[in-house]
């Protein structure tokens, strides 16, 4: 479904990424992790074509998304949803506007169509009634919510997860992880996940990937890598500063 071969990302001299390169198969559940400012939301933002790289390729159901101008990424976009770390949503614009913007936008389906679609995938993330509400109504796991409600009414085959579960407090936290296991399974998507929160990784991730040194350190599953003694992947799961002190 998504495979990066070799992708190079530079910002000025500051190199983000060096050599990337994985697989992911259709249907599979992959989290993401790393350090904080290690290159997982830029890695991200590549497989949707929000960033291009500096060189390899991004293969989405085997069409290379790089040399593609915007007209051919909006069509394969098509097959996305991502929530964004702060849900993106626009303040001025109540719930209902923000979740089916595209549609409105693009007016591709009568008004009373597309608020049934809007209801529909409310009640989904377990927000019915709230479509006049505006953003600073909603509390933070409100917000995310929303943000994606409005990733799902497409019906994407790959929805994308930029650390769905930063800022929120730990019971939030677990039912944003649960509805996003949830909508995988009711709508049968690929997900991937990028996180740096170990208790959601472990839930979501049928395979785990951990982005270090500029490339893919390891993967394997959350059994294999929970339970790996490599100092690097041990260091990370036991959120320790120095490598001796992880728990072997």
């Amino acid at each position: 479904m998504i495979e990066a071969r070799d992708l190079i990302k530079s910002f000025g001299a500051n190199r983000i990424l060096d050599g990337v390169s994985f697989r992911i198969e259709k249907g599979e559940s992959v989290v993401i992790i790393g350090r904080s400012g290690g290159g997982k939301s830029v890695l991200i933002k590549h497989l949707i074509g929000l960033l291009q790289p500096d060189a390899g390729q991004v293969l989405i159901e085997g069409e290379d998304i790089v040399p593609m101008n915007e007209r051919e990424l909006l069509r394969v976009r098509r097959k996305f949803g991502m929530l964004f770390q702060g849900a993106a949503l626009f303040d001025s614009m109540t719930v209902a506007e923000n979740v089916g913007f595209a549609f409105r936008r693009k007016r591709s389906l009568p008004e009373s169509e597309v608020r049934q679609k809007v209801a529909e995938v409310l009640e989904m993330v377990d927000l019915p009634g709230t479509e006049e509400k505006k953003p600073s109504e909603l509390s933070g796991g409100m917000r995310k919510r929303v943000g994606l409600a409005r990733a799902i009414i497409y019906e994407p085959e790959i929805v994308l997860y930029d650390e769905p579960t930063t800022g929120l407090d730990p019971i939030v936290a677990d039912s944003i992880d649960h509805l996003i296991l949830r909508v995988r399974d009711r709508l049968d998507v690929t997900t991937v996940v990028v996180t740096h929160d170990m208790r959601s990784a472990r839930r979501l991730g049928q395979r785990i990937m951990m982005l270090h040194d500029k490339k893919i350190y390891a993967t394997g599953t959350p059994e294999e890598i929970f339970h790996s003694e490599d100092p690097i992947v041990r260091q990370f799961i036991e959120g320790v500063s120095d490598p001796k002190e992880a728990i072997i």
